[in-house]
């Protein structure tokens, strides 16, 4: 089974957006067109999306995190520190949030470490980070297959 139309996609967009490639580049490691690459693009606005640069799992966890201590300091300062049933059940609701964010790998965080480990191996060995490169599409591509 190959991988969907929206799946291609979704990768052509994460290597525009964290990558910074050019659409060539990208129709050539997703075999995907550069027209269609390109249509994509505009369609979906990448430039505006390579520009905010995307919330990243690490944002959303400190927002997490922040959101937690301050009920926690809230309840804290209270004659009774305890969470009323509405702020137990947000509390429950940030927690579960949490350690989702901290175990759940998406394709964004395999591109992300695909990519600084390249520019690790581009700084020891150039042509070492070409047949990487390659190997790590295959094996984004292959994430892409089978989840």
């Amino acid at each position: 089974m190959g991988i969907s139309k929206a799946q291609e996609r979704e990768y052509a967009r994460i290597l525009y957006v964290s990558e910074r490639i050019t659409f060539k580049e990208i129709a050539e490691r997703t075999g995907v067109t550069e027209k269609t690459i390109g249509k994509w693009a505009v369609a979906d606005n990448w430039d505006k999306l390579r520009k905010s640069l995307l919330t990243t799992k690490e944002n959303q966890l400190v927002h997490w995190y922040n959101q937690l201590e301050a009920m926690n300091e809230m309840i804290a300062e209270r004659d009774v520190p305890v969470p009323d049933s509405k702020e137990a059940d947000v509390m429950s609701k940030i927690t579960s949030n949490i350690q989702r964010l901290e175990t759940e790998i998406g394709l964004g965080e395999y591109v992300e470490v695909s990519r600084k480990l390249l520019t690790f191996i581009q700084t020891i060995d150039l042509s070492d980070a070409k047949k990487f490169k390659n190997y790590i599409d295959e094996f984004i591509n292959s994430k892409l297959k089978n989840g």
